[in-house]
């Protein structure tokens, strides 16, 4: 897996940040308001017997002090099996706080917020997803 660390900027412009591993790849592209510019971590990985593909998108303080007018993490070269949000990330004492399941969506590539349902707060989002196999 790789790791890769990138800025969240408030301005309420859409940025986008995306990792590649071999044939798969995970952006995240978002929009934010507030203070200043934040660090936060893409993590991409595979699993040993190629069937899964993982992207992790977080903030390593834990949380994240930006006011998130949209978000999408979307995956290409693989279909999501699960995926999480999180307003809170797990850091120090502090836990993950998953979002309400109505302020997000999870599609086969995507999972983004939902309009009118999502309360402005992310500080993770986790995938994974299933890589196509080819039948012998």
């Amino acid at each position: 897996s790789s790791t890769a660390e990138f800025d969240v900027r408030p301005g309420g412009e859409v940025h986008s940040f995306s990792r590649s591993l071999g044939d798969y790849s995970c952006s995240f592209t978002y929009s934010a308001q507030g203070g200043t510019n934040e660090q936060w971590q893409m993590t991409v990985g595979v699993s040993e017997d190629s069937g899964l593909f993982s992207c992790s998108i977080w903030r390593p303080q834990g949380k994240s002090y930006l006011f998130f007018t949209q978000f999408k993490a979307e995956v290409k070269g693989a279909k999501i099996e699960h995926a999480m949000a999180y307003s809170q990330a797990a850091a120090g004492a502090l836990n993950d706080i998953p979002l309400k399941q109505e302020e997000f969506g999870v599609t086969e590539t995507t999972v983004s917020h939902r309009e009118g349902k999502f309360r402005f707060e992310l500080s993770k989002l986790m995938i994974v997803a299933k890589t196509p196999r080819d039948e012998l």
